[in-house]
This record gives structure tokens, C-alpha cells and sequence, in this order.
């Protein structure tokens, strides 16, 4: 089926049972989180917010949910790839992005464009912070990147 890399399994060497759709899970949460928040398109949270009364409704509660998931990706990126990391993350993305206007395959010339970009390679931080420590265990071993007390 063409579907199956969403449900491939791998067995942990401790015998556990892991499928691959968490990657994929992760992936559409963060590009959720960060095209919700502000997108060239004008139908984001930002817009909605600052289009009438913050606190008329259920305003509020939105305001909080955001405010909660933007701590939660955060604390996600500094505790696994840190400040250093997220910044070499950026300029990955910014020099892929760079081959790809060398090519012609994107016009950055457009506001909306870079817009587009920005907020995409802010959806790609998010998921590489929330799952730095799952990679690092595959090419490692160590499952933590957690300081230590010697550090």
C-alpha cells in the first residue's frame, strides 16, 4: 500500500514495538503550530487576535493554548538541540533555501514567499526540537541530551 511508510514498525532493542507515524504526527503538529500562528495568507491566529477584542469570547482561551504550545516548542528546542542548535538549524534551512533561488525553483523576491519560507522553517525548528533527542539515540545510542550535573 502506498500509505505504509506512515505505519512502518520498528522493535527497539529492548523488544518494544515503535511505529514511524509519530515522525509524521510531529511533523504536521509543528507546521500546525507555526502556519496557525502567522502565514502570508492573513488567516492566522495574530490576524484573528488583533482583528477585534482580545477579550471578548473565547479569545482568551485561545490566547492561552498558543501561549502554552509556543512554551512547549520552545522548552522542546532549548532542552534538546539549544539556542546553538536551533541557529545552525536556520542557517541549514536558509541555505537550502538558497540553492533552491539559485536554481530558479523559488522566487524570493515576493513578501509572500519569504513569508512562506519563515514560517515553514519555523515549523521545521519546532519538529527538529521535538525530536533532536529520537535522532541523536539512532545515530548514538544515548537517548538523553538532558545536561548533566558535569556539564
Amino acid at each position: 500500500m502506498a500509505l505504509d511508510f506512515l505505519t512502518k514498525k520498528s522493535k527497539t532493542k529492548s523488544g518494544k514495538v515503535e511505529t514511524h507515524l509519530r515522525w509524521w504526527v510531529s511533523l504536521v503538529l509543528s507546521l500546525a503550530l507555526a502556519i496557525g500562528t502567522w502565514n502570508p495568507t492573513q488567516h492566522h491566529f495574530i490576524g484573528y487576535i488583533s482583528g477585534g477584542d482580545p477579550l471578548s469570547g473565547f479569545n482568551p482561551f485561545f490566547i492561552l493554548i498558543m501561549i502554552a504550545l509556543w512554551i512547549m516548542a520552545i522548552k522542546a528546542i532549548m532542552q534538546s538541540i539549544k539556542i546553538y542548535g536551533a541557529i545552525i538549524a536556520v542557517a541549514i534551512i536558509v541555505a537550502f533555501v538558497w540553492g533552491l533561488a539559485q536554481y530558479d525553483i523559488i522566487d524570493t523576491s515576493k513578501w509572500s514567499n519569504l513569508g512562506w519560507i519563515a514560517t515553514i522553517g519555523a515549523g521545521l525548528v519546532i519538529w527538529l526540537g521535538m525530536n533532536a533527542s529520537i535522532m541523536w539515540k539512532k545515530a548514538t545510542g544515548v537517548y538523553t541530551t538532558d545536561a548533566t550535573d558535569e556539564d
